[in-house]
């Protein structure tokens, strides 16, 4: 058994909030927290007065990027079924579930559908046991009601959850922007923002009427908002996310035609943004991730409208999520929480705080380093990233998975 001891930290806990002391790790899993006798047989980290805090979890992510995931605290990602190959075979779903480790555990979601063509549906039971953690429906939505309520009546008797994408895509087909001045200016196939409420209208319908765990795993309307909020005190069991691209940009961000601001969903207009911040304040949006879609030159580097949409988000993951915090919107508590515990309770993991008999995933962080974002500097697969040039604080010093640092 190893004993690991992290002294003079800056606990940081999505439970038991910001406090100072010391964190005991033996054989991979937390032991205590705070002031504890030190073993005679314990390795010390002096982590310098910095924050240590669980490690990221990642809902959501499109391609697996070691480098990136590490430079940006994650130590478990889902993966979207979205793929070279479909995560809609068992094989592959036990393949992409056993890559990562030790150093990163792989959640695989998997496709609710075969081939995520929205028909028919695929071996949800079986593809949980070979270790999904949840199904999803891609990057698109399924337009078929009655395909969807039995994917979410089959998913709740598997006791795990749904992650959908939420826009209809009846109203979305061709368009790369939202509609308003600035799809209207640079002359771009748009869709009105109306398309994701109405796809989140009929999923929580039809959530609340299986019982099902539903993850809308982007929401960035204000009407969306108004509707989760409501389907929360109905007792729907919903929760959404997002990501810091729609809590920070505008579509203004979509100017002389950036395809490093073309993202799915796309970016929405600036009272949606608002509203954004206002549900990460009153909590109605549960988790922040990255959406780590990284492109390289070859698709983003053309005309808006044939380039790739996605952006490279794991290496700044953190930072962006602190500008909230610097801002007043939350307590660094509750931002961990976003970032860590609840991704892991979408998941069904037991993970994502320091409490007692918890895995030691674990990051050390300054939350004060200033550091400006260049996307050539990435040490990711690719660095299409449309915060290229702004100013952040926050970086990751050091990572560990189950006690054992990750290099």
């Amino acid at each position: 058994m190893s004993t690991i001891a992290f002294l003079n930290a800056r606990l940081a806990c999505p439970v038991g909030g910001v406090t100072s002391g010391g964190l005991l790790v033996r054989d991979g899993a937390i032991v205590a927290s705070g002031t504890f006798e030190m073993p005679s047989d314990a390795t010390t980290v002096d982590c310098g007065g910095r924050t240590l805090a669980p490690g990221i979890v990642d809902l959501g992510v499109f391609r697996i990027d070691r480098a990136a995931f590490r430079a940006g605290g994650i130590v478990r990602v889902a993966l979207m079924p979205d793929g070279n190959r479909v995560l809609d075979d068992p094989g592959i779903v036990q393949r992409a579930a056993l890559i990562g480790k030790p150093d990163l555990w792989i959640h695989p979601i998997a496709a609710a559908t075969r081939g995520l063509e929205g028909r028919d549906m695929a071996e949800m039971a079986v593809c949980a046991s070979a270790g999904a953690r949840a199904v999803g429906t891609g990057r698109h939505w399924i337009a078929d009601s009655g395909v969807m309520l039995r994917v979410l009546a089959y998913a709740r008797d598997l006791d795990i959850a749904v992650v959908a994408h939420a826009e209809d895509g009846g109203l979305t087909a061709g368009a790369v922007t939202t509609d308003g001045e600035t799809a209207t200016r640079l002359g771009l196939p748009s869709a009105p923002a109306v398309a994701e409420a109405l796809a989140v209208a009929r999923d929580l319908m039809l959530a609340e009427e299986s019982g099902a765990r539903l993850h809308i795993r982007q929401a960035t309307t204000a009407a969306a908002f108004d509707l989760i909020r409501a389907a929360k005190r109905r007792g729907v069991r919903v929760t959404c996310g997002i990501t810091p691209a729609h809590l920070h940009l505008s579509d203004i961000a979509m100017s002389d035609f950036r395809t490093y601001a073309h993202l799915s969903p796309p970016l929405r207009s600036e009272g949606d943004r608002q509203a954004a911040l206002a549900a990460v304040k009153d909590g109605t949006i549960d988790v922040l991730a990255s959406g780590h879609d990284p492109h390289g030159p070859e698709e983003k580097r053309l005309p808006f409208a044939d380039s790739a949409a996605g952006m490279a988000g794991a290496e700044t993951l953190l930072p962006l999520g602190l500008m909230l915090v610097r801002d007043g919107l939350l307590p660094l508590e509750r931002l961990l929480a976003m970032l860590s515990a609840n991704p892991a309770k979408v998941l069904g993991l037991d993970t994502g705080t320091l409490e007692p008999g918890k895995p030691a995933d674990l990051m050390l962080f300054d939350a004060d380093t200033p550091w400006q974002i260049d996307g050539t500097a990435f040490v990711g697969s690719e660095g299409n990233t449309p915060f290229d040039g702004l100013p952040v604080q926050g970086r990751v010093l050091r990572l560990w998975k189950a006690g054992r640092e990750i290099a």
